[in-house]
């Protein structure tokens, strides 16, 4: 398990899985990215794409800043994607 600092602080949970272009996983409202099938599918995108599978704000192991808003679970995912984009292009 990796994590990144949101803009406001906020500690997001993920990990990473294969090579390719940039995908992350976004669970839905009240699930974490080991339930369900999502290892399964993490698994399986892998063989194609770098896949990002990570605990929204408030699951998992990631920080449970508040308020909840879709502003600030856009800046959790642009926090994933500038974490990662750089390693990728360089690889």
């Amino acid at each position: 398990m990796a994590a990144v600092r949101s803009a406001d602080g906020t500690a997001i949970a993920y990990d990473q899985a294969g090579h390719g272009p940039l995908l992350i996983v976004v669970n839905r409202a009240m699930s974490t990215r080991f339930s369900g099938t999502k290892p399964q599918l993490a698994g399986l995108l892998a063989a194609h794409f770098t896949v990002l599978t990570c605990d929204r704000r408030g699951r998992g192991p990631s920080g449970d800043t508040q308020p909840y808003t879709a502003e600030r679970e856009i800046e959790d995912l642009e926090a994933l994607i500038d974490q990662t984009g750089p390693a990728l292009d360089a690889g």
